[in-house]
């Protein structure tokens, strides 16, 4: 008998019929002998339901109470599978995040898992429940709920697998693994047998959308395998884990795309000390994070300064830089809400030259210009408009001949 954690998303469980077919994978493996906790996501789009919801009391919820409304859509989806489960003659038992015993830090939207107590847990697999945990969400020490942001229940999966000592957490989702690009993008795309944490950790962040980036972390910190897969089929998925052989012919392990992107150029900035703080302090203050940062060369001590945030930010990011941009003596600020970042990954690069002028010139010759460039040792970014994404991906595939295993 072996304890093994699932997770399955809200695409998975979206509807009555969809939960019962899951139900029916828990318990073959029930069957098989082995022990089973379950974490689950909202179904459907239930989370965006709620927040629309919320949109129409308050143009900005309180963040406490949003958190608590949120994690009303994780409740669901555990207590109606734990039912499903009951109703298929299998014993289970549905556990809030708090219940699990996931403590966080007081973060509303975007808390952080502080300890894990499995205790409860392990009492419920002892009497030989199906233990249905809600995803996404925790305590804090003076007993409020919060979530773990967008995607926060892959976190979850990956934090009680470590937790519990498993020897792998399974991430049931609707697409079968990983991909080398978007498939619904690049029909040639090929699923990837296996993929190292790194690569995988740089692909979620850059938008690859399969797990989300803070379960690679977790996965990497406490060498937890974790394999991607298709909750619908039983296709063999994706491995995620350390130890993978760098020494292949193609570096380039995968293309990742982000259509969540803004852009900001203060026009204009005089070029003196401070100037960098008064604008970027803010931000930070206001909890927003700035991806790409370029800063022209100074002529006659004047400059222009742009950065990248997330696209949904954009609005929130110009009420707080104009007014600082007119203090400051900048001419403008100006934003661009039609820019897509497109990249390449694989640890291979970091060792080989030649990838990032191969990149470019394939940019050239379909004719996208690239806006921004930005890299890490085992990734390259280029920012681009959106209309070219599709053929970005394409031309980028052919180039590195990623149809190929």
């Amino acid at each position: 008998m072996s304890l093994v954690v699932q997770k399955y998303g809200g695409s998975s469980i979206a509807d009555a019929e969809k939960l019962k077919n899951i139900a029916r994978r828990i318990i073959r493996r029930k069957e098989e002998g082995d022990e089973v906790v379950v974490v689950v996501s909202a179904m459907g789009d239930t989370t965006e339901r709620l927040l629309r919801f919320a949109s129409q009391v308050s143009k900005c919820p309180n963040q406490r109470e949003l958190d608590f409304l949120l994690s009303t859509g994780e409740i669901i989806s555990s207590t109606l599978l734990a039912i499903a489960l009951h109703d298929q003659g299998h014993n289970a038992v549905s556990l809030s995040g708090a219940q699990a015993g996931i403590r966080t830090d007081a973060s509303y939207s975007r808390a952080y898992i502080r300890a894990i107590n499995p205790q409860r847990i392990l009492k419920e697999l002892k009497k030989g429940n199906i233990v249905i945990v809600a995803g996404f969400q925790g305590m804090t020490g003076d007993m409020d709920i919060t979530t773990l942001g967008r995607g926060g229940s892959d976190t979850t999966a990956v934090a009680l697998a470590a937790k519990l000592g498993t020897a792998i957490c399974e991430i049931y989702t609707d697409v079968s693994g990983v991909y080398t690009a978007d498939p619904c993008i690049v029909p040639e795309a090929r699923k990837l047998k296996e993929i190292d944490y790194e690569e995988m950790l740089e692909l979620a962040s850059y938008g690859a959308k399969v797990i989300h980036p803070r379960a690679v972390e977790l996965g990497k910190v406490y060498n937890m395998p974790i394999l991607v897969a298709s909750s619908f089929t039983e296709e063999t998925g994706t491995l995620i884990h350390e130890g993978i052989s760098m020494e292949i012919q193609n570096k380039v392990r995968g293309i990742a795309h982000d259509l969540n992107v803004a852009k900001v150029t203060v026009v204009g900035v005089p070029d003196r000390p401070g100037i960098s703080t008064s604008l970027f302090e803010p931000l930070a203050e206001a909890g927003i994070s700035v991806d790409t940062i370029v800063q022209n060369a100074s002529v006659e001590g004047i400059t222009d300064l742009t950065f990248t945030i997330n696209r949904s930010e954009l609005g929130r990011v110009m009420d707080i830089i104009k007014p600082i941009s007119l203090s400051i003596g900048a001419k403008d600020c100006i934003g661009d809400a039609t820019l897509a970042k497109v990249s390449i990954v694989g640890i291979g690069m970091q060792n080989t030259p030649g990838y990032a002028a191969r990149m470019f010139r394939t940019f050239y010759d379909a004719g996208i210009n690239i806006e921004m460039i930005t890299t890490s040792e085992i990734r390259i970014t280029c920012i681009i408009k959106e209309e070219k994404v599709p053929d970005a991906l394409r031309v980028l595939h052919s180039t590195f001949d990623l149809y190929e295993d």
